[in-house]
This record gives C-alpha cells, structure tokens and sequence, in this order.
C-alpha cells in the first residue's frame, strides 16, 4: 500500500518541479529592431575584423578575401542604412495643411 502511494507521490512531485512555472518570468529587456541591428552592426564589424586578420596572416585566398570583404561590407552599409531610417524618419511628403 505504501509503495504506490510513495510512486505516486514521487510522479506528481516530478511533474509539479517540471512542468511549474512562476507567475512572473524574467525574459529580459524587450527587444526592439533597432538595437537587433546594432547588435547585428556590432557583429559584422568584427567579423571583418577577425577577416582582415586572416587574410593578413595568409589563411584566406586573395579571391575568397575580396568577395567576403565586399558582402560583408555591403551587409554593414546596409545596417547602418536601416538604423539611421529607424532613428531619424523622413518627414512623409504631400501637401501640408495650411
């Protein structure tokens, strides 16, 4: 009789330490795109860092150094093209209201 009851007891237990959450998680702060993309900006700038190291201490090919070189390039002009969209809008053109 006691052996169920001890398997039983020890089943739910597991089941409660497992599958409980608290009321209240810390998920961190909220995400926005801009900071996505600065991340992503931060990233690829080292990235061309540590390429640029290996291309110096001979591990790349010339021809795999200058097409990696200009799509990470062309990634990063095109991060920063987006940032500066989200921090500074461009006024919507039309006719003003006067």
């Amino acid at each position: 009789m006691t052996w169920p009851f001890l398997c039983l007891l020890l089943l739910v237990t597991s089941l409660f330490y497992v599958f409980y959450l608290p009321g209240k998680l810390f998920l961190g702060p909220e995400k926005t795109r801009a900071s996505y993309l600065r991340e992503r900006k931060d990233a690829v700038y080292e990235n061309l860092r540590d390429l640029n190291f290996e291309y110096r201490a001979g591990k790349v090919p010339d021809v795999d150094y200058q097409s990696l070189k200009s799509s990470l390039e062309d990634e990063a002009a095109t991060i920063l093209a987006e940032i500066a969209r989200l921090e500074h809008p461009m006024p919507a053109s039309g006719k003003t209201r006067t």
